[in-house]
């Protein structure tokens, strides 16, 4: 299911995608795959394909960058090429080694690998600022003393053109002589800027003289205190592409209207190659936020618990919760590449969740809201071994022991005491199968002083074991999931919903807080949760289908040994 944002096209793989199932196998539009295959059919780049991811490393990543990541990745193994991992360092107010590190992490972890090729826009500052200064050589630039407020002014609007600078026309000398004193420090910032001369009455606002270079007196993370003047991202950006001879660039169609300048950088500085950039719509998914600022507003308020909480669409968030890279990969390749902006469907993602771990997870038993029950004929001491299987499908993953034990729990929900019609699960002098188990019966309800129900007493038919049925041949329709409660595990298990409780949560009346569409209810913590004892060796490796309840695995930050903790990765509806 898609929500356009756009009415002449939605994402092209909707049509093959059921939300609340398995989804078709099949490969959906990507109009750039097509594109290569014609460069390389002409002989085009020399039959090259040459791609990069280059995120600034302001951020955390989220999946709308692991989209592109497969992209720009997948698109270069595909064809044989090599896909570089750049990092845009041109703002060292907002950068971070902590987000250089997780970036990579990421990369790695989704399973792609850079090689050799790490770059960073910074190893060519020095170039770039040569470049620069062509550009002033050429009457091509200049530097414009302009202040903030006076350079907003002066751009005008989407409905009235600019205005030249009153410094517009500088000589070259002057240029070039202001250009050296701005790198040498020797001005505050904001006192000037260096700007392209291009046309302030241009109908697209990135070409009215648009900002090559600023002041920033501000340390770098790579560079140290060696420059006080910094390159602009659409600068440094296409002249990064260039000396890296990137053959397809390709970003997401809010740049569209940044290519013309892209374009001019290229053209009119003397670069060894001139790369061709390539627009395809950015994921947007319903009840998730994509913004990074609005994602640091979540982190920063405490909304969440940091940029690695599971209900974030970070990619630390998303592989804390428990998706995996596998998954992720398949959604990405399910939903395609498309032209226009439309909106996906969340469940979508959890298709292609289930869809990787319905084949790979160990199969588990597991009481979220206990409710006890004693088995009236089994002796105090009764300890029976049972061995159903790790995975249904794959025998070569053996089998895994519980135990039938007097004492047991059941969900609390598979019980109650005045049921409807239909209600096939335990009730008064009812029957059920215990999965894996036996068929038992009712026979009395313990309740407590506020009459809630505490303790049901049950016997068991003890020739039921393995599916058999009852010697009269009765039929039993319930079956539930139950542990024992002396070799149970005790854990703790987090219920993860959507974050937001709308499906766009951006969309909201001017003035009004896009936070006011959390959804309180986006975590459940449950701490008493019993498990079937074989998951006291679970591993972060794995996940765990809770029979009957869903996808779960161990929380790779707060699960110790001996202190189990479970985050629920996607139900199993």
């Amino acid at each position: 299911m898609t929500h356009s944002k756009n009415t002449h096209s939605t994402e092209a793989s909707s049509k093959n995608i059921k939300p609340g199932g398995k989804s078709a196998p099949v490969e959906a539009p990507n109009f750039l795959k097509q594109i290569i295959e014609k460069d390389i059919a002409t002989g085009k780049h020399g039959g090259q394909v040459i791609t990069r991811f280059p995120p600034e490393p302001n951020g955390y990543l989220h999946i709308g960058h692991a989209k592109a990541i497969c992209l720009n990745f997948g698109l270069a193994e595909e064809f044989k090429g090599r896909c570089h991992l750049r990092f845009d360092d041109t703002n060292p107010e907002v950068e971070e080694i902590e987000y250089i590190e997780s970036i990579k992490a990421d990369v790695k972890w989704l399973g792609f690998d850079w090689g050799t090729h790490l770059y960073y826009a910074s190893d060519y500052f020095e170039q770039i600022y040569s470049w620069a200064q062509d550009l002033i050589r050429q009457g091509k630039a200049y530097v414009c003393s302009l202040n903030e407020e006076e350079l907003r002014e002066y751009r005008g609007d989407f409905t009235h053109s600019g205005k030249n600078s009153p410094y517009r026309d500088r000589s070259v000398e002057e240029n070039l002589d202001l250009f050296a004193r701005m790198r040498a420090g020797e001005f505050y910032e904001g006192a000037h800027t260096l700007r392209a001369k291009i046309d302030m009455a241009s109908p697209n606002m990135n070409m009215r003289d648009p900002l090559l270079y600023r002041i920033r007196k501000t340390h770098h993370h790579r560079t140290g205190d060696k420059w006080v003047i910094y390159p602009m991202y659409d600068f440094a950006h296409p002249l990064s592409d260039a000396i890296e001879q990137i053959t397809h660039s390709i970003c997401t169609l809010e740049f569209q209207d940044h290519r013309p300048f892209y374009d001019w950088s290229i053209e009119n500085c003397t670069v060894p190659a001139h790369p061709h950039q390539y627009e395809f719509a950015r994921l947007n998914m319903t009840y998730l936020v994509m913004s990074k600022r609005k994602l640091l507003q979540l982190v920063k308020e405490n909304f969440v618990s940091g940029w690695n909480d599971p209900r974030l669409p970070t990619i630390s968030g998303l592989r804390r919760r428990g998706i995996t890279s596998s998954a992720i990969k398949k959604f990405a390749h399910r939903i395609g590449v498309a032209k226009a902006e439309s909106l996906i469907d969340y469940e979508i993602l959890e298709a292609c969740v289930r869809e990787d771990l319905d084949d790979s997870a160990h199969r588990a038993m597991a009481v979220i809201r206990p409710l006890k029950v004693v088995i009236e004929n089994l002796p105090e001491n009764h300890r029976e071994e049972l061995h159903p299987s790790v995975h249904p499908k794959k025998e070569e993953l053996g089998k895994r022991a519980i135990h039938f034990t007097k004492t047991l729990y059941i969900e609390a929900s598979d019980f109650m005491e005045t049921p409807d019609a239909d209600f096939f699960r335990l009730k008064p002098g009812g029957e059920v199968r215990l999965r894996n188990a036996y068929v038992i019966k009712c026979e009395k309800v313990i309740k407590d002083t506020s009459g809630q129900v505490t303790e049901l007493r049950c016997t068991y038919d003890p020739i039921t074991l393995g599916g058999k049925p009852p010697a009269d041949g009765r039929k039993i329709k319930g079956i539930i999931h139950w542990v024992s409660a002396e070799t149970c595990v005790n854990a703790e298990v987090r219920l993860y919903g959507r974050l937001f409780k709308v499906a766009d949560p951006d969309n909201v009346p001017e003035g009004q807080d896009f936070k006011q569409n959390l959804n309180p209810n986006s975590l459940e913590v449950i701490k008493n949760a019993k498990l079937e004892s074989s998951l006291a060796s679970a591993t972060l490796e794995h996940r765990y289908q809770f029979e009957r309840v869903g996808y779960f695995c161990l929380d790779n930050v707060d699960s110790k040994p001996g202190a189990h903790v479970f985050n629920m990765v996607v139900d199993l509806k």
